[in-house]
């Protein structure tokens, strides 16, 4: 099959397991007719509803990759009543780089939706998944983790949408996952997200932020895998007679990022913590302040919360600029 961006020897309207890559074209100054291979499975039985499964946005977030890939190597196709698109390490290049954007054009793939069929290659990647992959689909996971500047509460994010049956779709599916914490998050407004986009075309859309620190946590890969099992049954693509059956009992609670959320650092130093995460805390509230190593003059700048709820994320590693995210607060939604 070939698209605007790409081509790959995957037909996904055959039934069976199939695995292979989209071969991304880049030439490069060593590799005049190079592609990028990202890898690319679909898992297809019938004709019931159709899931993408995505991990990889991010390279240096690790459970959701971990987790579909075990779920390629695994799962039976006799399991599943439609179709798997698994793509498991979209951003490939950041992905071997252990890198949050690209090291070839330097952009943050989950910055750039819907995507440029004509731009560079990262651009092509958004494209490919906005243009190709949505239109097959009716419901889309993204499987984010903190990465290597946040330790996150791990969670199931609600993806806002202006349709109030899509976003009860997006509740409901959120809910199914069965995290610690569900957090509504429009990512400061930026629509130019893989979940922002698949809820314009549509699709019920479940996001992930599990973990972080740019490590894998034993825990969240565990959840990862427990949630994205619930989500699978609760869209009707497994078979529940053939397949683990959906692990429930966390209470539901929603939170949500509002706009004064994030505590951010107008200073250059080292970021001192005074909450762990999951810490209730109330607007007004000292959240850590930064030390000026360089210069023990100078008094550490004291940082407080603007926002009641829960100690969501913190910063890692330590050091910090002026502009970084040093905690991020999550509300009870009303």
């Amino acid at each position: 099959m070939s698209s605007k961006v790409g081509d790959t020897d995957i037909d996904f309207d055959i039934d069976g397991k199939q695995t292979g890559f989209l071969r991304l074209p880049y030439s490069e100054h060593d590799d005049a007719w190079g592609v990028i291979p990202v890898p690319l499975a679909v898992i297809r039985n019938g004709d019931g509803p159709t899931v993408i499964l995505q991990g990889g946005n991010h390279g240096d977030e690790y459970e959701g990759p971990i987790v579909l890939g075990e779920i390629i190597r695994d799962l039976d196709p006799e399991s599943v009543n439609g179709r798997l698109i698994i793509v498991p390490a979209l951003n490939l290049p950041a992905v071997v780089a252990g890198s949050r954007v690209s090291p070839i054009d330097g952009l943050n793939l989950n910055r750039t939706f819907p995507g440029d069929s004509s731009g560079s290659p990262t651009q092509q990647l958004s494209s490919w998944v906005n243009d190709e992959l949505f239109p097959m689909a009716d419901a889309f996971v993204d499987l984010h983790s903190g990465g290597s500047s946040l330790s996150i509460v791990p969670s199931a994010i609600v993806e806002p949408s202006d349709d109030p049956a899509l976003t009860a779709r997006n509740h409901e599916a959120v809910a199914a996952f069965n995290a610690p914490m569900n957090v509504v998050i429009s990512n400061r407004g930026d629509t130019r997200t893989s979940t922002a986009s698949a809820v314009r075309a549509g699709l019920v859309t479940v996001g992930t932020e599990m973990a972080g620190a740019g490590t894998v946590s034993p825990e969240a890969v565990k959840l990862c895998r427990r949630g994205v099992n619930n989500l699978l049954h609760h869209f009707g693509v497994l078979k529940s007679a053939n397949t683990s059956p959906p692990v429930t009992g966390t209470e539901q609670v929603f939170h949500e990022l509002g706009p004064n959320a994030h505590v951010l650092t107008e200073h250059a130093g080292v970021f001192e913590a005074f909450h762990a995460l999951g810490s209730r805390v109330r607007a007004g509230e000292a959240a850590g302040r930064v030390h000026s190593l360089s210069d023990p003059r100078k008094p550490p700048v004291e940082l407080t919360f603007a926002a009641d709820g829960v100690v969501y994320g913190l910063r890692h590693p330590g050091r910090v600029r002026p502009g970084n995210c040093c905690a991020v607060v999550a509300s009870p939604c009303e």
